[in-house]
């Protein structure tokens, strides 16, 4: 399991949202700013978590973009398998069913869903408000 810089980066602009959050809405260039990232990365990863419905969006003048939701609503593993990160820690268990023609006498296999359902858990468990202090 390797987190990408666009599940990380996603992270770090809604608690960049959440932590600048009033009745105005945040444009991509103040978040590129802030985070320290080109304004064409902050469009493209704001237009992924919009779609995703984890930020409003407000076009024109004063437009820019919101949380959707207070920040203990947002599960970090929400937001990272919005953004298409696969947390399985091995190969096989990326499908269901699983494929691995070894899968049913694999001695291995058990320990690797117990880490796999232990990496879920993990970030189940922090929301972003938790992330903010």
């Amino acid at each position: 399991m390797l987190i990408s810089t666009r599940g990380r980066y996603a992270i770090r602009f809604l608690i960049d949202l959440a932590e600048n959050q009033n009745s105005t809405y945040i444009t991509t260039r103040e978040l590129a700013e802030r985070q320290e990232v080109s304004k064409k990365y902050a469009e493209r990863l704001m237009a992924l978590l919009s779609k995703e419905n984890l930020v409003e969006t407000q076009h024109g003048k004063g437009g820019g973009y919101k949380l959707s939701k207070e920040p203990e609503n947002y599960k970090i593993l929400e937001i990272l398998t919005a953004m298409d990160e696969d947390l399985a820690p091995v190969e096989c268990l990326t499908c269901e069913p699983n494929k691995c023609p070894r899968a049913e006498n694999c001695k291995t296999l058990p320990m690797w869903k117990k880490l796999d359902g232990m990496i879920n858990n993990f970030f189940e468990k922090i929301t972003l408000k938790d992330l903010m202090k």
